[in-house]
């Protein structure tokens, strides 16, 4: 392990903002836990009341929802009015990105009723979602139905418009893709004020394809219909120790789930990978089981719901310690399994909070809500939370992940680190993002004719020199990591904090599809630009400006010229 170890840093002296960081569970306790707590109550009221009504008023209402839209649309005036975004608040976005665009001069448009689940198909198996839906409440509606979304996002907060407009993965896109993937129409509200239904096979099948990883920058997504799957009462999950160096855990990975023999029949239903330490990892695979079988005797059922249970990175650390052990979880606690701790933000947030103690008097009240974080940090914390934190997502060929361990350790140094594989299907049509050229010939493991095997690689929590009060750029790191991104055919989710200009932007991204459907759709001038909108900073009205006159992102014209003359 010589060769990973990573540089000798000086010392940082402390400042205001680590004390603001240290004590901000003070915050947390009296005032963002008990008003979160009373959030989730009322969001679930709200959804009880959803659900007394049927369908068809459900769908009535939403027409009416959708007329205002359409008439708040029309009402914009290009030379006067802003861009067009949505009405929500910056702080409510679920991500660590600053949504700073909405401080600048912009036109909005109220989407905050759009939040019903309008109908659950079973005959075509498929769901009928507003963009607000979120996880825990599609989850509640369908799992005692024995069914489920193909990919179902950990969180509970996370809803269907930001998983498709920007990014969603699961334990299960090792087969069924990003969240994005698993969709069957989505209905779009154009800049004219329009409303088409967009699939894959109809006349706006380029709008299908081009509207996830857009950010909303193309249309106002109103309405999604997503595949269903038939599911089973348990998840039979099994945790199994691995040790080596990051590329033997990385092998590893790739062994749990990817059969080197192509033998389908023994790919779980859902995957998932923890590494703890440059030479430590759990990796979990797991599969559907029926009542009858959890319940029959010998097997540990592990009722994981409950507020006081351990967080769930912690109690599958303990494999490292017992060895591989199998259990039963019933499956909507374990889809949402990592909510309460936030990953493991939440032993940042809350130092204590992982005690035993905490969580029987107060682990009922978890996780925090996101939206209140953001809105109650000040300015040295969010800094903070920029230059000493690591909050990102990579997404890179499986067979490239041991390189992607090996890189982030020498940059980062964060542990754990989480690994999620996912699918990234061949299109009809080049998409925002998009399996390497010929991956197909090379016949790699996780790989089939049809989609290249990525993993996720998330990357969550406070870099080794800041925990030992070192030095730490966390800017030049993140610019180093796109960059190596940019190399090694990988993509960064844009929720995240991006160092990325423009031209490099476009050079991870592929943007002839998107900005075809902006030109032919008339969103050019009236939403702004993907990049623009994912831009670090605070926007100014000149920027506003260009972006409204803008006809062609120059920088994509660059690149494109670039790759165009290459070939």
């Amino acid at each position: 392990m010589a060769d990973l170890q990573t540089p000798l840093r000086p010392k940082r002296k402390k400042d205001i903002a680590d004390y603001l960081v240290k004590f901000r569970w003070i915050l947390v306790i009296f005032i963002v836990l008990p008003i979160s707590a009373a959030i989730s109550f009322l969001n679930y009221l709200g959804e009880l009341i959803s659900a007394t009504k049927s369908y068809k008023k459900r769908e009535k209402e939403h027409e009416e929802n959708l007329r205002k839209v359409v008439n708040r649309l029309k009402q914009r005036n290009p030379k006067k009015d802003g861009l067009v975004c949505t009405a929500r608040k910056p702080y409510i976005a679920v991500g660590m990105r600053n949504v700073d665009y909405k401080r600048a001069r912009h036109f909005a448009v109220d989407l905050s009723a759009f939040k019903n689940i309008l109908c659950i198909d079973t005959e075509r198996m498929v769901a009928k979602l507003e963009p607000l839906v979120n996880m825990g409440q599609i989850t509640r509606a369908t799992v005692p139905m024995n069914l489920a979304l193909s990919v179902v996002a950990e969180f509970d907060d996370l809803t269907v418009g930001g998983l498709i407009n920007g990014y969603g993965i699961e334990g299960s896109s090792h087969i069924y893709g990003l969240f994005s993937d698993t969709i069957v129409a989505l209905e779009v509200v154009l800049a004219d004020g329009s409303v088409v239904r967009a699939t894959k096979d109809n006349e706006y099948s380029d709008l299908f394809y081009a509207i996830p990883w857009s950010q909303g920058t193309i249309g106002l997504l109103v309405s999604a219909e997503i595949k269903l799957i038939p599911i089973k009462e348990y998840m039979k999950l099994t945790y199994k120790p691995a040790r080596g160096n990051l590329k033997e855990l990385a092998k590893a990975f790739a062994d749990s789930f990817a059969p080197t023999n192509g033998d389908q029949s023994k790919v779980p239903d859902f995957v998932e990978g923890m590494i703890y330490s440059p030479t430590e990892a759990v990796f979990m695979t797991g599969v559907y089981a029926s009542k009858e079988e959890a319940k029959k005797k010998g097997n540990v059922i592990n009722n994981y719901g409950w507020w006081f249970k351990p967080w769930f990175y912690q109690y599958a650390q303990k494999a490292l310690e017992k060895g591989e052990f199998i259990e039963y979880i019933p499956t909507r606690e374990y889809y949402h399994r990592h909510t309460r701790s936030i990953y493991w933000e939440g032993k940042l947030i809350l130092p204590f909070g992982d005690q035993w103690w905490f969580r029987w008097l107060l682990g009922w009240m978890m996780p925090p809500k996101l939206s209140l974080l953001k809105i109650t940090q000040v300015e040295a914390i969010r800094n903070y939370y920029h230059d000493r934190h690591v909050i990102q997502d990579v997404l890179i060929p499986l067979y490239k992940v041991g390189d992607a361990l090996e890189f982030l350790h020498q940059e980062m140094e964060v542990y754990p680190l989480w690994l999620c594989p996912h699918r990234l299907f061949k299109k009809p049509v080049k998409t925002m993002i998009f399996p390497e050229p010929g991956f197909e010939l090379h016949h790699r493991q996780g790989d089939t004719s049809y989609a290249q095997m990525f993993s996720d690689i998330g990357v969550y929590y406070a870099p080794g020199p800041v925990i030992r009060g070192e030095e730490f750029n966390g800017v030049e790191a993140v610019h180093r990591l796109e960059q190596w991104l940019i190399e090694n055919h990988g993509f960064q989710p844009q929720y995240s904090v991006s160092e990325l200009n423009e031209k490099n932007f476009w050079r991870m991204f592929d943007g002839c599809l998107y900005e075809k459907c902006r030109l032919k759709y008339g969103a050019v001038g009236t939403f702004m630009s993907v990049y623009y909108k994912s831009k670090k900073g605070r926007k100014t009205e000149k920027e506003v400006q260009e972006a409204e006159a803008a006809v062609l992102e120059p920088a994509y014209a660059e690149e494109t010229a670039r790759v165009s003359d290459a070939q």
